[in-house]
């Protein structure tokens, strides 16, 4: 297949397609990027790159850029009247942790206003690439990088994000306020294409402030990692039945760092009842709902068999004494006389009405086993509404209807990701987060990688869509 989208061979483009990687140095950075968005369209004329960044860095990035054949021009410096096959932006040493609101406002504004003035010198179907980070200021977590991506999104396409994973930082204290690492940054991506705009306003900050998290009394954090790699045990006969069951590996990482012993763990959209079990597993008391009669009855018997496993002769230790309680009901109608005070919300909400789309190579293959292809088709099922806006919505009700249950200062961690669909990205964790953090105090962020999943070559040649292998893990705070 003839590559019309750049000049690399398959070997070098499929590791670009996956959407996390492993920061192994700045040089390396650039490289992938200009080998990756440029192209040689003309034997004798070298591609043109705009370069937004740190003076400190024009060194490395002349140096490199000449090395793949490329001419490099910067922003502070006279930008000529050519056209250019990618601008690259990196504020990476402009926001720092000690980057304020006001700060942040002012580099948003400087950049759109560059934007708007050499945005029309971008080729079409060419992109803008941007390297940031999000930050915790004074206790406070700034996600400046979804919001810039918000701003930009006005005037390009956003096409793709890449998760930047740094080498965990060995951070050895403890804090009374949850804390992570801050082990990755963002690479994001817009493209000018036929629904580009090409203007570029500064919006009002996107998040507003929940209020600060509120200090623990009971639980002292240690910097929690960033980024994990989680490969999770093989699923059994009665798991797999489940389109999209999250591992309990994950879940119980989160209630070790959220809960102490006998605490009470919810989950509202139960399925087979990853976040019982682990909670069970974990000493801990497992509370939730499951819209499907059908998972509900395998959530509640793999919960009886932690408890009263039917080879107890298997099992040492002393017997657990916890409980769980798993209703079949509709998450929309919980009600604070269904379970005890909550002290930690764990779940995963459908990811809007992907199941439902044909043609998945994931679908195809659960089809070719006989197993269900969506969790269900009640009509009231979150996965079955086709309206992203009205889905929003919907999940954003049913969790802010769940806070009467969460006690003060109790967390709530969400495991979900941004949905690419019909060659359109839809910032699913970012929208709810900002619509959530409304009510609740918003907390580092944190990623679940995979990396035991094929890269599919989507686009190979001829466009560039991205394998989405990381998951985000959201956690909020009730201050009041």
């Amino acid at each position: 297949m003839k590559n019309r989208f750049n000049n690399i061979t398959s070997k070098e483009w499929l590791p670009f397609q996956k959407s996390w990687f492993r920061y192994t140095g700045y040089k390396d950075l650039l490289r992938s990027n200009l080998r990756f968005f440029i192209k040689y369209d003309m034997p004798n004329a070298a591609p043109n790159v705009l370069y937004w960044g740190s003076p400190f860095q024009h060194e490395s990035v002349r140096t490199i850029a000449d090395q793949e054949g490329a001419r490099i021009f910067f922003a502070d410096q006279p930008v000529p009247e050519v056209d250019f096959q990618l601008i690259l932006v990196d504020l990476l040493s402009e926001i720092t942790d000690r980057t304020t609101p006001e700060q942040f406002k002012a580099i948003k504004k400087k950049l759109l206003g560059f934007l708007n003035k050499h945005s029309a010198k971008l080729t079409q179907r060419r992109f803008v690439a941007v390297f940031l980070r999000n930050t915790l200021h004074h206790e406070i977590f700034r996600p400046y990088a979804w919001d810039l991506a918000g701003n930009l999104s006005e005037g390009l396409s956003l096409k793709d994000e890449k998760i930047a994973c740094l080498e965990h930082r060995p951070l050895q204290y403890t804090s009374s306020v949850f804390k992570t690492d801050f082990s990755v940054f963002y690479a994001l991506y817009f493209r000018k294409d036929e629904q580009s705009l090409m203007n570029f306003t500064p919006q009002p900050f996107a998040y507003t402030e929940g209020g600060k998290a509120l200090r623990n009394k009971r639980i002292s954090f240690q910097p929690f990692p960033s980024w994990q790699i989680i490969k999770p045990r093989p699923r059994k006969k009665n798991e797999i039945l489940h389109p999209a069951k999250y591992p309990e590996e994950l879940i119980e990482q989160f209630i070790a760092v959220f809960t102490q012993e006998r605490d009470n763990v919810l989950d509202p959209m139960s399925g087979t009842g990853s976040t019982q079990v682990a909670a069970l597993r974990m000493n801990r008391n497992g509370y939730g709902t499951e819209l499907s009669p059908f998972f509900a009855e395998i959530a509640n018997t793999r919960c009886k068999e932690v408890l009263n496993p039917q080879r107890s002769e298997l099992f040492s230790g002393e017997r657990k004494t916890t409980q769980y309680k798993i209703l079949n009901k509709n998450a929309r109608e919980i009600n604070v006389n269904d379970f005890p005070a909550i002290d930690y919300i764990i779940t995963s909400p459908p990811y809007w009405d992907m199941l439902n789309m044909k043609g998945a190579e994931y679908q195809a293959r659960r089809k070719e086993k006989g197993l269900q292809l969506n969790y269900s088709d009640n009509p009231d099922d979150l996965g079955n509404i086709n309206n992203y806006q009205a889905f929003l919505n919907e999940l954003t009700t049913i969790y802010l209807g769940l806070l009467p249950l969460l006690k003060t200062g109790g967390y709530f961690t969400i495991i979900v990701k941004n949905i690419k669909k019909k060659g359109r990205n839809y910032p699913f964790a970012w929208q709810l987060s900002q619509r959530l953090q409304k009510h609740l105090s918003l907390l580092p962020e944190s990623f679940w990688l995979q990396d035991d999943i094929p890269i599919a070559p989507y686009g190979y040649g001829n466009t560039w869509v991205s394998n989405t292998f990381h998951q985000y893990c959201l956690t909020f705070q009730k201050n009041r």
